[in-house]
This record gives structure tokens, sequence and C-alpha cells, in this order.
């Protein structure tokens, strides 16, 4: 403290000029438009360009993680790849894949913006209506499901995470096919629930859940997560089945958006009222 103090009475006199300076400096700029239309412009070119280095420093940073989901995504289509071509051989017989997977388009999109910490969260994407992005379509990573799309801009997409108190997906148990409801009771980002599961179904921990298939949106057999915990309901006719998320809800990057081209045939022959 000391120190400081002598370093300012031995520059007491330089110090004082500086301030002067300053002040004097402000006081130009404040009374001045084109002073200050300068020092704004300024400041914003500084103040972007540091934005601008900071996020692409930590684009940089981030190469590493993006690389490790591209080489596991890779990994899992090489591995799909090579388990049909063992059914192909095994069961001697042609499998048409364009009959199946042509009922879907599917498009990636990056996420920028994702909420996760209330009890209605939404994700932002950057694709939109322009891009054939569209209310109704299902949001996916190569580990499992995000959500759903409920409303579009020309250039953007908002998805309902399955982290909302309001999202409600087909579900099913992997091993027997028996069907739920997936929802969220706003208690942790990394769990969901099933509900309305039969007493009867062979509920296991660790078992995987996926969705059911029986709406327009997901195709059957999407990864969702493992059975954690489960417990019988007061009526004693169903489970609550707690789900651990395959997928890390507070970091996405890359999604995949999936679209039913047979949706709207689906809709219209469920609901014929509606025409």
């Amino acid at each position: 403290m000391q120190q400081i103090i002598n370093f300012v009475l031995r520059n007491k006199t330089f110090l004082l000029f500086l301030l002067l300076f300053c002040i004097s400096l402000a006081l130009t700029i404040q009374s001045h438009s084109y002073h200050k239309s300068k020092f704004i412009n300024s400041a914003n070119f500084i103040t972007g360009g540091i934005y601008e280095s900071a996020h692409g420093i930590t684009d940089y940073f981030d190469l590493k993680t993006q690389n490790e989901i591209l080489l596991e995504e890779n990994k899992l289509l090489r591995s799909q790849v090579l388990n049909q071509s063992d059914s192909i051989e095994n069961s001697r017989k042609i499998i048409d894949s364009v009959s199946y997977d042509g009922r879907y388009k599917i498009q990636t999109a990056k996420v920028i913006n994702n909420n996760y910490a209330s009890t209605k969260n939404y994700l932002t994407l950057n694709k939109g209506e322009k891009n054939g992005i569209k209310e109704d379509l299902g949001v996916i990573t190569s580990k499992g499901i995000v959500g759903i799309i409920d409303n579009t801009s020309n250039g953007y997409a908002r998805t309902l995470s399955v982290l909302n108190t309001k999202s409600r997906i087909n579900a099913q148990l992997k091993s027997s096919n028996h069907i739920g409801s997936l929802v969220w009771n706003a208690k942790s980002a990394a769990y969901v629930q099933l509900i309305d599961i039969s007493k009867f179904a062979p509920v296991k921990k660790g078992d995987t859940i996926t969705t059911g298939g029986q709406s327009s949106i997901f195709p059957q057999g999407i990864l969702i997560g493992t059975i954690e915990d489960f417990v019988l309901d007061v009526s004693g006719d169903t489970y609550t089945v707690n789900v651990k998320l395959f997928n890390d809800m507070t970091n996405l990057s890359h999604v995949y958006v999936i679209e039913n081209l047979d949706a709207e045939e689906i809709k219209r022959l469920e609901n014929p009222e509606d025409e």
C-alpha cells in the first residue's frame, strides 16, 4: 500500500495531467455529435472483433468434441450397414431399403439456442420454412430423441424439447413393444418419465426405451434412454418408469430433422372430419 502511495506522489503531475486529459476528451465527445459517433463506431468495431475472435476460439476448442460426435455417428452408421449386410447374406433375400427409409426425409440443422433450466424448455434451430422445415417434424441426434418442431419462421425453427412439461411422445419398451407416453416431471434434465406402461410389461432396470412408431412424427425405434427405476402407480394397473436420456440435453450442437412424407395422408385417414 505504501508503494502505491509513493508511486502516486512521485508521478502526481503526470497523473493529474492524464486525469484532466481524460475529462476533456470525454467532454469533447459528449458535446460534439461527430466525435461521439466516431467513438461509438470505433468501440463497436473493437468489441465486435473481440466477440468474433472469442467465438472463433470457442469453436476451435470445441472441434475435438464435434469430431468425437462425428466419429460416434460414423461408427453407428457403419455398424448398421454391416448388420444389414449380414442379415441379407444370412437370410439370402434382398431388402428393399427404399420402401422403408423412403418414407422419411432427413436434414441437418444447428442448435443456436437451448433452454433446459425451466419447466417449459425450447431449442432454436438455424433452419426454417425456406429450408422446408415445418411444424410437427421430429428432431433427434445420433444418440436419441430431442423434441418436436412447434413453430417456424422463414429462417429459423423452434423445437419443443422433451424437457418440457407440455411434451408427450409415443414411446415403448424395446424388449417387449409395450407402449406408453413419454413426459417430463421437470425435476432433472437427465431424466424423463414413461407413463401408462401396463403392469404386465416385463419392466427391468437397464432396458432400452425407444420411440413407439404409433405417430406420424417419429419412426419406430429411435433411441430415447434406459430404465433407471420404476414404480407401480396408485391404481395398481400401470407403471411410471424413470428413463435416463441417452442425449445430454444441456450440450446439443448439431441435430437431424425428420419429416414423415406420408404424415398428411395418415392425418387425413385418421381424422376425416377435419377436411
